[in-house]
């Protein structure tokens, strides 16, 4: 039997959040940044005790305005301090239910950025070594931040995502560009199987390139999440032929 993690965003204010939670094993909860507070946390925690997930913190750049979807400038000790805030914060709550934080997962811009820049992958990094050496990091395979982790020995998850286009570089389109998001069913599940089964992608200009994959993300903010994600834990559980 293939198996492989599913992860969803939530604690964000979308529907559905509940609905999806049968068809994932693992959550990262936004945590103050972006958005979320102690009333949301605590509620997406206690429904995820319920359903027995993996607890993620999804930590962001301090901004509200554009939830966590634009780059900011920040010196390394504010960054530092902002994200440790953060999980803390969600530690603190999960601590109160029985949980364990068991990985982070950045979101937005700076998970995009940390990917690329190697100043933002450090500040992570080392928050992650000081802090939480024993949690997984989620991030994108290949990345800047990934390849830094391992030479840190932070644990790592290659995180894909089923429901966004590819770059050449295996970063992720921007979601300013039109169709970063997909949407359509068939054209989700292709996507999906390849760098699932075939271990490839194929990104935006037609490229082939490897991918690894650990854990598959799909977005609760897209329109047909729900949907979507019942068909992903069909196709990623699906017997493989020896």
């Amino acid at each position: 039997m293939m198996k492989i993690d599913i992860n969803s965003d939530l604690g964000e204010g979308m529907p559905y959040e509940e609905e999806l939670m049968p068809y994932i094993t693992s959550c990262n909860i936004a945590c103050g940044g972006h958005t979320g507070n102690e009333l949301t946390m605590t509620a997406t925690l206690e429904r995820a005790k319920k359903f027995q997930l993996n607890i993620g913190a999804h930590p962001s750049y301090p901004d509200k305005e554009h939830f966590g979807r634009k780059s900011m400038k920040m010196e390394k000790e504010e960054m530092a301090m902002s994200l440790l805030n953060q999980i803390k914060s969600l530690e603190k709550l999960a601590n109160k239910t029985g949980q364990k934080i068991h990985h982070i997962k950045p979101h937005g811009a700076l998970y995009n950025d940390a990917a690329i820049n190697y100043d933002i992958a450090q500040v992570i990094i080392g928050l992650m070594v000081e802090n939480f050496p024993e949690t997984f990091l989620f991030a994108p395979n290949s990345s800047i931040i990934e390849k830094m982790a391992k030479e840190h020995g932070v644990k790592t998850k290659s995180e894909i995502f089923a429901d966004r286009k590819y770059l050449d570089n295996l970063s992720l389109v921007p979601r300013t560009e039109k169709n970063a998001v997909l949407i359509e069913s068939k054209e989700v599940i292709d996507h999906l199987y390849r760098m699932v089964f075939e271990g490839y992608v194929k990104t935006v200009t037609g490229k082939i390139k490897p991918i690894k994959a650990d854990t598959v993300c799909v977005h609760g903010d897209n329109p047909s999440a729900l949907a979507l994600v019942k068909e992903i834990y069909e196709v990623v559980n699906i017997p493989m032929e020896e």
